[in-house]
């Protein structure tokens, strides 16, 4: 398109108009530009300051508000302190309570533990004493049997005596509460053991006891029949039977023992006796010459054609055979050994009894 037809489509230009014509008075003041914009700004300022001022005042009320829960929350933490307060003071006067009464049970458990260790040394004490007492007691009984037990082993050769002496010791030993005894005890037992196996001779003084006893029922020779018939044939006790229709004896030349029977047992006895007298003092060759006396007496003055007279010959036979010596049984050790402990504990009573009395002293 070309630039006249540009032209050819543009609308007419109007007519320039002609000038006015100009008058005489003064122009009316047109508002300025400026004053409008102090205007707003002045409206702005207020604007401004009206907020500002709303903003104060809902910041002032909340301060206030918030003042105020402050201030009740410090009243309330004031109110709260204040009860603690008093209840720590409450807390005290009770502890201090509490200190007053378990300071006095203090001093009354101390006061009752101090009764207590007194009354436990007064039951110690009186313990000991009784318990001392009664193991001296029975500690002198101990000691006065075994040595009744060796003195009459010593004076008697009574070895059965002697242990039976040696075992009540034993048995009053066994009552003592203190342990200390039983080696002593075991010193017993080994003496007593001893006695028990040095009586070989027991059944030897009961058989001679027996024959003592049996010979009442032993028959003697016949008066008028010598010595060397005593054992003579059957034909010449047929004839001596048939001549005791008439006889004629001699009291001059009969034997004593048989002219006396009693008197012949008496001797026979007392044979006997002695060869027990003698076992029991320990005597062996004493006891053996007796049993030989005493086989002589039965062959001599009683008939050994009985049988009871017979059987009496071979029982001293064989125990003058049997018979031998024995060892002395050594007492005194268990003796010497029970003096000893109790002299040992008697100085140790002695030394204990001025540290316990200063332990006492020296206890609270």
């Amino acid at each position: 398109m070309s630039q006249d037809d540009l032209a050819s489509d543009r609308p007419a230009a109007a007519p320039i108009p002609a000038p006015a014509p100009v008058s005489r008075r003064a122009p009316a003041p047109t508002p300025r530009r400026g004053g409008a914009m102090a205007l707003a700004l002045l409206l702005s300022l207020l604007a401004l300051g009206l907020a500002g001022y709303v903003g104060w005042r809902q910041w002032q009320q909340m301060q206030g508000s918030a003042s105020d829960n402050l201030d009740q929350r410090v009243a309330h933490v004031e109110d709260t302190l204040g009860t603690l307060g008093d209840e720590r003071t409450l807390l005290r006067q009770r502890l201090g309570d509490a200190e007053q009464v378990n300071r006095g049970l203090r001093e009354e458990l101390l006061g009752q533990g101090e009764r207590l260790r007194n009354l436990e040394d007064a039951v110690a004490k009186l313990s000991e004493k009784s318990l001392s007492g009664h193991d001296a007691m029975l500690l002198d009984e101990t000691e006065t049997l075994l040595r009744m037990g060796q003195q009459r082993y010593v004076l008697f050769h009574d070895a059965q005596g002697a242990a039976a002496a040696y075992g009540l010791a034993d048995q009053a030993l066994a009552a003592v509460n203190d342990g200390a005894f039983s080696g002593v005890r075991q010193s017993i037992a080994a003496e007593r053991e001893a006695l028990q196996q040095s009586e070989p001779h027991a059944h030897a003084i009961d058989a001679l006891q027996q024959l003592r006893g049996a010979l009442e029922t032993f028959p003697l020779k016949p008066q008028d029949t010598p010595a060397g018939q005593a054992n003579a044939g059957a034909w010449a006790r047929i004839r001596h039977a048939l001549g005791s229709v008439v006889s004629v004896q001699r009291d001059n030349g009969a034997p004593l023992a048989v002219a006396d029977a009693r008197f012949a047992r008496e001797l026979a006895a007392l044979d006997l006796a002695q060869a027990q007298a003698a076992l029991l003092a320990a005597d062996v060759d004493a006891a053996r010459a007796a049993i030989v006396r005493a086989q002589a007496s039965l062959a001599a003055q009683f008939d050994t054609a009985d049988p009871a007279v017979a059987h009496a010959q071979a029982q001293l036979a064989s125990l003058a055979g049997t018979l031998k010596p024995t060892t002395p049984v050594q007492l005194g050790a268990a003796l010497a050994e029970l003096r000893n402990l109790r002299a040992v504990h008697a100085l140790k009573a002695v030394d204990a009894t001025p540290a316990r009395a200063a332990s006492t002293e020296r206890r609270p």
